[in-house]
């Protein structure tokens, strides 16, 4: 269950809704343009689709928001790079190549933002890499992951409430899977699911799948309810391996078969945070605080 464990951040279902403007299309390197650059880093998927209607459409967002910039993709995860490569579908650069690429192409001005959701390891990982290119540059500015403030945890819940609004009657127990980790970031999770409780919106419930919250600890606070009925969707930018295995599969151990061994109804939903456009403007936001930092 746990054999993409990192691979699993990161992966959707959603068919591509609109083409990603020249700069941001091409999985491979995009020739230099002369403007300032806007590096769009996620951890990546495997799953074309998934790459177009996730992490393509925060691309897509970020770049109608800006025209000003050309818009270029890196992955963090080398396997995903190489995987893409071998399958035919592009060459991606990781963020070695992606920087020194910008440099040959005369970048000066350039924004890093992540689609990470938290400030937590593969973020530290991808300032440590971006750092020692830093010099090459007039300015580089880096963007928050999507959940770096206040604000942006009450407006997730929002997004998240109504995103689920079809399905939230009362009887159903939304659930959350995220992804989880042993950084100190990990308490992102717990966070979320409190404003939840303190805002008294029943009925929502977050657990992880390589830390706490477990999925135990859904269980038992589904159970002092009487919900009969469970959907399940990511807490990930995209719905990958995690979702569509461990969340989502017919394995005994899958969130959906223990569950349903409980006597609950369950329905999966595989729709990854980078596929809702209120989660894509939420990235376009930190985007432009990068751009307006003096």
């Amino acid at each position: 269950m746990k054999r993409f464990s990192k691979i699993a951040a990161a992966c959707g279902l959603s068919l591509l809704s609109a083409l990603l403007p020249t700069a941001c299309a091409s999985t491979g390197p995009a020739a230099g343009t002369g403007k300032p650059v806007i590096l769009v880093v996620s951890f990546g998927t495997s799953f074309k689709e998934s790459r177009d209607a996730a992490i393509g459409g925060i691309e897509r967002a970020i770049a109608a928001a800006y025209p000003a910039y050309e818009v270029r993709r890196a992955f963090t995860s080398q396997i995903i790079i190489d995987h893409i490569k071998k399958d035919g579908d592009g060459q991606i650069d990781n963020v070695e190549a992606a920087f020194k690429r910008l440099i040959k192409d005369g970048v000066k001005e350039l924004i890093v933002q992540p689609t990470h959701i938290m400030s937590g390891e593969e973020y530290d990982e991808l300032i440590a890499e971006a750092k020692p290119f830093e010099s090459k540059f007039t300015s580089v500015k880096y963007g928050k992951p999507l959940l770096s403030s206040d604000a942006d945890y009450e407006e997730l819940v929002g997004v998240l409430t109504e995103v689920t609004a079809s399905y939230n009657d009362g009887a159903t127990a939304i659930t959350f899977m995220g992804h989880g980790t042993s950084h100190e970031a990990n308490a992102t999770y717990a966070r979320l699911a409190g404003l939840f409780t303190s805002k008294g919106i029943p009925n929502y419930y977050i657990g992880t799948v390589e830390a706490e919250p477990t999925l135990d600890d859904v269980i038992a606070g589904i159970s002092k309810t009487s919900v009969k009925k469970v959907v399940l969707e990511p807490l990930m930018i995209v719905a990958g391996d995690h979702a569509n295995n461990d969340m989502a599969g017919d394995e005994d151990d899958s969130w959906k078969s223990i569950l349903s061994a409980k006597g609950y109804s369950v329905t999966p939903v595989l729709k990854g945070l980078g596929q809702f456009p209120q989660v894509q403007a939420m990235f376009v936001r930190h985007a432009e605080e990068a751009i307006n930092k003096s």
